[in-house]
């Protein structure tokens, strides 16, 4: 497993983090996530390096840009 920290936009209180936590828990082997309201981040642990495009697509979509 890699650690992987991306970038996210529009989060602002503690309702946006919970629904970056709640969409990245729900990609099978992604795990340890920690988002960091004030940092505009979120780390997470993932099983293959190909997951952390899908969960930049599935944050970006929820309405939260995210980048590497």
């Amino acid at each position: 497993m890699s650690q992987v920290t991306i970038t996210i936009n529009n989060m602002s209180c503690s309702h946006c983090s919970g629904m970056v936590k709640k969409t990245l828990k729900e990609i099978a082997g992604i795990s340890d996530v920690v988002v960091d309201l004030s940092g505009k981040k979120a780390s997470f642990s993932v099983a293959k390096d190909s997951l952390v495009d899908q969960a930049v697509a599935a944050v970006t979509q929820a309405g939260y840009p995210a980048s590497r």
